[in-house]
C-alpha cells in the first residue's frame, strides 16, 4: 500500500469498513475503449439489481461529456452525472464529470479539482480506494478497457475489505493494459467480457439480498 490513495486508509477504516452492511456500489473504470465496454455491461443489467453503478472514465478536462446521453440510450436505469453532495441510490447509474476527482462518504459524492498522480490522472484509484471505506464488503470493483494502470490499486484496496473484484477479459478488451494491469496482481476474482461481468453482478446482488 504505498500509493498516495491507498495510504489514506489505515488499519482501523478497514476493520470498520469491512463490516459495513449497504447496498453495493459498483465502480467501474475504464480510459480507451471504455464507451463500448459500459455500453455492453450496462445493456445486459436488469434495472433491479439493488446496486448503483458509478462510471469512471477517462475524459479530456475541457468541454461538456456526451457519456451520460450515449449510455441513457442503453439502459433503462436511470443515468446522471455526478454533482457534489449527491445521495447515491441503488439501481442508479452515475457518471463522473469531466476534469473531476471524485470521492464518496457516507452514500455521498464530493467532487474535487482534477489532480495527478506521479504526473498522472488516476480518477478510477481515487474514487475505488473511498469506496473500499464507503462500503467495505459491499463495495465492487471493475476494471474494463484502457491503456494506462488506472484502477489498480483502487481494486487492491476493495479487496482488501472483503469486496468483490472484476476486470474485462483481453480477448474482448480494445486496450487491456488497464485490465492485465488489475489482473497481474491477483486480487481480480473474476476475468470475463462485459455481458458475462453484468451476469455474474445479478447473481451477487441476489446472493447479499439473502444475507
Amino acid at each position: 500500500m504505498t500509493s498516495e490513495y491507498l495510504s489514506e486508509l489505515s488499519e482501523v477504516e478497514m476493520q470498520i469498513a469491512s463490516s459495513i452492511s449497504k447496498f453495493p456500489i459498483v465502480g467501474i473504470v475504464a480510459s480507451a475503449g471504455g464507451l463500448e465496454a459500459f455500453s455492453q455491461l450496462l445493456s445486459h443489467l436488469p434495472t433491479n439489481t439493488g446496486m448503483a453503478f458509478v462510471l469512471i472514465q477517462h475524459m479530456l478536462p475541457n468541454g461538456e461529456s456526451l457519456l451520460t446521453k450515449i449510455l441513457a440510450r442503453v439502459t433503462k436505469m436511470l443515468v446522471s452525472q455526478v454533482q457534489n453532495g449527491m445521495l447515491v441510490e441503488p439501481d442508479r447509474v452515475y457518471v463522473i464529470p469531466p476534469d473531476t476527482h471524485m470521492r464518496i462518504s457516507k452514500s455521498v459524492f464530493e467532487l474535487l479539482p482534477r489532480k495527478k498522480v506521479f504526473g498522472i490522472y488516476m480518477p478510477g484509484d481515487a474514487f475505488l480506494t473511498f469506496l473500499a471505506v464507503d462500503r467495505g464488503n459491499r463495495a465492487i470493483a471493475v476494471v474494463l478497457s484502457g491503456s494506462n494502470k488506472d484502477g489498480t490499486l483502487g481494486l487492491t484496496a476493495i479487496k482488501a475489505v472483503g469486496g468483490v473484484t472484476f476486470a474485462q477479459d483481453k480477448d474482448t478488451a480494445t486496450f487491456d493494459r488497464m485490465p492485465l494491469s488489475a489482473i497481474a496482481t491477483g486480487y481480480v476474482d473474476f476475468v470475463l467480457s462485459p455481458e458475462q461481468i453484468a451476469t455474474e453482478l445479478v447473481a451477487i446482488g441476489r446472493k447479499l439480498e439473502n444475507k
